[in-house]
C-alpha cells in the first residue's frame, strides 16, 4: 500500500482577519501543554451522493470558511511562545491518493490498526519539539482511495488546541461542508481563555519538568465492548466488592480500571516484580467549573488527573481500582467547581508537582506510565462531510502508551484503541481480563 502526494497548499481564511484580532493570547493551560501535534483520522466510504471533484472543492472551501471564525488556527506562534500572530498565514493542506480500495484497507486495519497512521497529515512526519513553534498550527490531509472513499485527517498543535477544540473544529468543518453554510453564520467557539487564564512565569511554579519518553515501537489494536459484556462486568464487580462499592460505577470507570489492571499485570510479567504505576486521565474542565464564559472556548482547558498505584497499598481487586479512579477524579472536580481562575491554576500546579513534575513519579524510571483518554459521548459519528458516518476512527501519534475510549455508532458499545509497546501488547492481549472481552472485527468504528 503506497500513498502518493498529489499536491500541498496553504488554506487561508475565506475572509481576512480584522486587525484587532491579529494578536491572539495563549492561556496558562496552553503554555504548559505538551509541544506536539495530535492527529485524528476518519475514513469514509464513497456514498455516490457527491462526485469526488465536488467533494474535494467543498472540503477545501468549507475549511477556509471555518478558518475565518477559528482565525488563530491559520496563524503562527509568536517568538514569545505566549501568543499567536493571526496574519492569515494559513494551514497546511495535503491531497493524496492511495493504491487500494477502502474495504481492502479496512480488512487490514482490523488486524493492524497501526496502518491508519499512514494517513496522518504528511507534514506531521517532520514536526517535533524543535520546530513545532514555527510550523503551521493545523495540518490537514485528504487521501482518496481507488474506490472513491476518503481518509480525512486533521492534526493540531497541542499548545493551541486540546481534544475538545479539535473535535468542535472537525464537527463544524464537516457541517459547513455538507450544508454549505454561509461564512457569516459560522460561530461555534470563543477566544477568551488567555484573558481568564493569562500566561505566567512557570519556572517559579513547578518543582521540575520531565520530558515524556517518546516510545518508538508502539503498536495499535482495538476492540469493542458490547452492552452484554458491560452489564456482566458491572455485576461481577459489584458482587465481588461485597458492599465496598457505595456507588454504581460507570462504564468508563469499569473499562479504565480493567485496562489499567491488565497493564500493571503485563508490566509485572515483563519486569519480574510489581512496579508502581501512574495513570493520567485527561479531564475537560469546561463543564466542571462555574466559569461559564469559557465553557465553549478554544484552547486547552483540561487537567491530567493522576491516579497512582502503589504496590502493597492498592489491592488488585477490580473495585479497588474503580474506587481509586472515582476518588481521584472527584477530588479534582471538587477543587475546581466553585474556584476562581487563580485557585484552579493553584490546583493544577499542586497536581503536577505531586505527579508528573515529581522525581518520585514523573522522573522515576521505575514507575510505569500510561494515559487513558475517554472520548465517550463525543459525537464522532456526526462528523459527516456529506459522506455519511465514518467507517473507522484513529487517534493519537503513537509515541506513548495510551488507551482511547469512544462510542461506536451503536452507542451502547464502547470502542477501545490500545497503543502499547510491542512487547507489552503481546502479553496484554493474553491477559484474562482482556481475553474475556468481546472482539468484533466487522463493526463500524
Amino acid at each position: 500500500m503506497e500513498i502518493e502526494i498529489l499536491y500541498k497548499k496553504l488554506i487561508k481564511p475565506f475572509l481576512p482577519t480584522p486587525s484587532h484580532l491579529q494578536h491572539y493570547k495563549l492561556s496558562f493551560f496552553d503554555q504548559i501543554a505538551l509541544k506536539e501535534h495530535v492527529p485524528i483520522v476518519l475514513f469514509y466510504a464513497n456514498n455516490k451522493f457527491i462526485n469526488n471533484f465536488t467533494i474535494d472543492e467543498r472540503i477545501k472551501q468549507s475549511l477556509s470558511k471555518v478558518l475565518t471564525h477559528v482565525y488563530p488556527a491559520a496563524g503562527r506562534y509568536d517568538k514569545d511562545e505566549c501568543s499567536i500572530l493571526c496574519l492569515d498565514q494559513g494551514i497546511s493542506y495535503t491531497k493524496a491518493k492511495v493504491n487500494c480500495k477502502l474495504n481492502n484497507f479496512l480488512e487490514k486495519a482490523h488486524r493492524d490498526l497501526s496502518l491508519a497512521a499512514l494517513f496522518w497529515p504528511h507534514e506531521n512526519k517532520y514536526i517535533n519539539k524543535s520546530n513545532l513553534m514555527v510550523s503551521p498550527i493545523v495540518t490537514a490531509q485528504v487521501t482518496e482511495f481507488e474506490c472513491g472513499g476518503l481518509a480525512v485527517s486533521l492534526s493540531s498543535s497541542h499548545p493551541a488546541m486540546d481534544g475538545f477544540s479539535n473535535i468542535k473544529f472537525l464537527l463544524e468543518w464537516a457541517k459547513v461542508c455538507k450544508m454549505e453554510t454561509p461564512v457569516e453564520n459560522i460561530n461555534f467557539l470563543r477566544f477568551n481563555l488567555g484573558n481568564v487564564f493569562p500566561t505566567r512565569d512557570i519556572s517559579r511554579l513547578f518543582k521540575s519538568t520531565y520530558d515524556p519518553v517518546i516510545e518508538k515501537d508502539i503498536v495499535t489494536k482495538r476492540f469493542i465492548i458490547c452492552e452484554t459484556i458491560m452489564s456482566r462486568l458491572r455485576k461481577k464487580c459489584i458482587d465481588e466488592a461485597r458492599g465496598a462499592l457505595t456507588f454504581q460505577p460507570t462504564r468508563v470507570e469499569i473499562i479504565t480500571a480493567l485496562l489499567w489492571r491488565a497493564f500493571i499485570r503485563t508490566s509485572t510479567i515483563i519486569n519480574g516484580y510489581v512496579r508502581p504505576s501512574l495513570m493520567d486521565l485527561p479531564l475537560n474542565l469546561r463543564s466542571k467549573t462555574s466559569l461559564t464564559q469559557v465553557s465553549n472556548s478554544m484552547g486547552n482547558f483540561r487537567v491530567d488527573v493522576p491516579i497512582k498505584f502503589i504496590p502493597g497499598e492498592t489491592k488488585m481487586e477490580l473495585h479497588k481500582f474503580i474506587i481509586l479512579i472515582r476518588n481521584g477524579v472527584n477530588k479534582v472536580v471538587a477543587s475546581c467547581t466553585k474556584a476562581s481562575p487563580d485557585e484552579i491554576v493553584s490546583t493544577l500546579v499542586n497536581i503536577n508537582n505531586g505527579s508528573v513534575a515529581s522525581p518520585e513519579w514523573g522522573g522515576n524510571d521505575e514507575v510505569d506510565k500510561v494515559s487513558c483518554s475517554s472520548l465517550c459521548n463525543f459525537p464522532f459519528h456526526d462528523i459527516d462531510f456529506g459522506l455519511e458516518k465514518p467507517k473507522l476512527l484513529f487517534f493519537g501519534s503513537k509515541d506513548m502508551q495510551m488507551f482511547w475510549l469512544y462510542d461506536t455508532d451503536i452507542h451502547s458499545q464502547v470502542c477501545v484503541q490500545v497503543d502499547l509497546k510491542e512487547n507489552y501488547m503481546k502479553l496484554f492481549e493474553c491477559n484474562d481480563d482482556i481475553k474475556a472481552l468481546t472482539f468484533i472485527h466487522n463493526a463500524n468504528l
